[in-house]
């Protein structure tokens, strides 16, 4: 380590070109020109971190503060700067596979958010909603789960067996572990947001709770399509439930319901119904911790950016470098 600290130290001909000099001669060129640069800037730096430390923790007070007294607006401009920002990112380091996978989900999901927010609300609505979002759920769980995997194989030397630097497969474990957070956090906060906009106009139903229309067997309480499985038997793709009111669901189109809209009633006659017991959403973690790491993850994609911006131009503007 002292010869290394010695050689980036040594004389360069600095009549070369840095294209003429060797890959040695490049870097100590490049490091005591760096030095040269910022010789008896120690003061500046200091003001540096000190602006910064300062932008932390005003920045950290001023968000606590608007979550705790105006919530909605805070996750609503959170959601925003989480979908936005990390597109701006890459956009300008072109990162064709952020953009790409970013692309995907957001054409999607908005599709379904449009499906969500249309009144009057199709029967078929909370299924397709529900699905999707489920699906997201499972697919960050997946990734996470991977990337956790790949990570512990690199710490125990596996990558040597495919004569692969461990520094690859730490690349990958922690790509795959990104993904899988970053699209849960926004797939969880946008499904809130559908089920706020769904929950007060879904239903196969009055507002008086009569049906218009008699309910045949063997139908759906919500979408009204035909039922493949009794609620006894084991269904291929998705079983069939009865309720304690005696009417009958697809499971997507009860769960849809019961999570995504956020009712424990009858989609169908709104007896009152506990369905959280037979239905638990996915999103409801019990875990402190889990709620501590996805407030984590919205800070470090959503904020974190804008405040390192704030400090480059609060140090722009005082001129330190």
């Amino acid at each position: 380590m002292h010869q290394q600290h010695m050689d980036l130290h040594a004389p360069v001909d600095l009549n070369k070109s840095l294209d003429e000099m060797s890959p040695e001669e490049r870097m100590r060129a490049e490091h005591q020109l760096m030095v040269e640069k910022h010789k008896g800037h120690d003061a500046m730096h200091s003001e540096m971190v000190i602006i910064l430390f300062m932008t932390l923790v005003i920045a950290q007070i001023i968000l606590v503060e608007w979550k705790k007294r105006h919530y909605r607006s805070y996750a609503f401009v959170t959601l925003l700067a989480m979908w936005l920002i990390p597109l701006i990112i890459s956009c300008t380091f072109l990162w064709i596979r952020f953009i790409i996978i970013w692309l995907i989900f957001t054409c999607i999901t908005a599709l379904v958010m449009r499906r969500a927010t249309t009144k009057p609300i199709q029967g078929t609505t909370p299924r397709l909603v529900y699905k999707w979002f489920y699906f997201i759920y499972k697919l960050s769980y997946g990734l996470g789960i991977i990337g956790y995997l790949v990570i512990m194989a690199a710490f125990l030397g596996m990558n040597y067996i495919f004569a692969q630097p461990p520094n690859t497969w730490m690349d990958v474990g922690l790509m795959f572990c990104f993904y899988g957070l970053y699209i849960g956090v926004l797939g969880r906060d946008i499904s809130e947001i559908c089920s706020d906009k769904m929950a007060a106009a879904i239903g196969y139903y009055t507002p008086q709770g009569m049906p218009t229309r008699h309910l045949d067997q063997n139908v759906c309480a919500v979408c009204g399509n035909q039922l493949l499985v009794s609620e006894k038997e084991e269904g291929v793709i998705e079983n069939t439930y009865k309720l304690s009111c005696n009417h009958v669901f697809h499971e997507f189109c009860i769960r849809g319901w019961c999570i995504v809209g956020k009712k424990q009633t009858c989609p169908y006659c709104k007896e009152k119904v506990d369905l959280q017991k037979m239905f638990r959403n996915p999103w409801e973690k019990p875990h402190v911790l889990y709620g501590r790491l996805l407030d984590w993850i919205r800070w470090l994609v959503a904020w974190q950016p804008l405040i390192f911006f704030i400090v480059q131009g609060i140090n722009w503007m005082l001129g330190l470098e």
